[in-house]
């Protein structure tokens, strides 16, 4: 394995790690500010890809599609909210979980129905393609370098929302006693359809971006959700700082993991068979470094800041 494989591989790794922190960052603020496990979050995911897909095919342009990927899902978040979700804050986790998974049923089957079984393509931008050179001679694909940009400046801007806006303020307020603040007249049911259209949102511009990596089908939100799941327990539920340290942790290990473990089994072992074993161990490293979390800090590596 040469150097640059590995820079290339860590890179690799960042640009899956920001991916899961569009992912995860809305996941944890939904969960820590209204407490509620939203299954169906990988479902919104879906939609963005979908939307990005339909309307680059239709006007060929991927700006429009990035838009429309962010205002269909934080439409569908809206009205989830509105019309189901509203109705499950005052309900035990089960009937949440419940709920949320038939809304995965529902989103799955509709959007079966519009676009069909066969999957759909999302192109890069000519603007986009190609590779670009890195120093120390690296080849690198220009549109995975545009992911990592986007997803830093996005939790650039989330670290402004949370604790330099009032909108922010109100957040953290909410997560940590909403009956306060409804009694000094804020309206926490618009404050909560704000919080989960944003988070569906950022959803959204995950499946649209990953989209034009592969390819556009019904389910593709569900794999990444578990992923997710993992990072904000890794970071600390509510937690965005922890939901990026989480994800770039996850990345890492799952990519990192993936390419330095059979290498090192078949350094180690002089058996035909330790390939396999190293690859079989990188696909559970992600969740031993879960588990090595929970034991050294139960609430996540930053359980109750933002």
């Amino acid at each position: 394995m040469t150097v640059l494989l590995f820079i290339e591989q860590v890179l690799n790794g960042l640009q899956f790690g920001v991916m899961l922190f569009l992912m995860a960052a809305g996941l944890t603020l939904v969960f820590g500010v209204m407490g509620l496990i939203n299954l169906a979050h990988g479902s919104l995911y879906m939609i963005g890809a979908f939307a990005a897909a339909a309307v680059a095919g239709a006007t060929g342009s991927f700006l429009l599609a990035l838009a429309a990927a962010l205002t269909a899902a934080a439409a569908a978040g809206a009205l989830v909210e509105m019309l189901v979700m509203r109705r499950l804050y005052d309900r035990d986790h089960l009937d949440q979980v419940l709920a949320t998974f038939a809304l995965i049923l529902i989103f799955s089957e509709t959007t079966r129905w519009i676009f069909g079984s066969f999957p759909l393509f999302l192109d890069i931008p000519d603007w986009l393609s190609g590779p670009v050179s890195l120093p120390g001679g690296i080849e690198y694909s220009l549109y995975r370098l545009a992911i990592i940009g986007t997803g830093l400046a996005v939790a650039a801007a989330l670290f402004w929302l949370i604790s330099r806006t009032r909108l922010g303020i109100r957040i953290r307020a909410g997560e940590s006693d909403r009956e306060m603040i409804a009694a000094l007249g804020i309206d926490i049911s618009r404050l909560y359809t704000i919080v989960f259209a944003l988070g569906a949102a950022l959803a959204g511009l995950a499946g649209a971006m990953v989209g034009a990596i592969q390819s556009v089908q019904v389910g593709m939100g569900e794999p990444v959700l578990i992923l997710a799941f993992v990072v904000i327990v890794i970071g600390g539920i509510g937690s965005i700082r922890g939901a990026l340290v989480g994800a770039l942790l996850v990345g890492l290990t799952d990519t990192l993991g993936g390419l330095l473990l059979p290498e090192l089994f078949k350094l180690f072992m002089e058996t035909s068979s330790a390939s396999t074993t190293g690859s079989a161990l990188a696909s559970m490293l992600i969740y031993i470094l879960m588990a090595c979390v929970l034991i050294w800090r139960p609430r996540g590596l930053f359980g109750g800041s933002a």
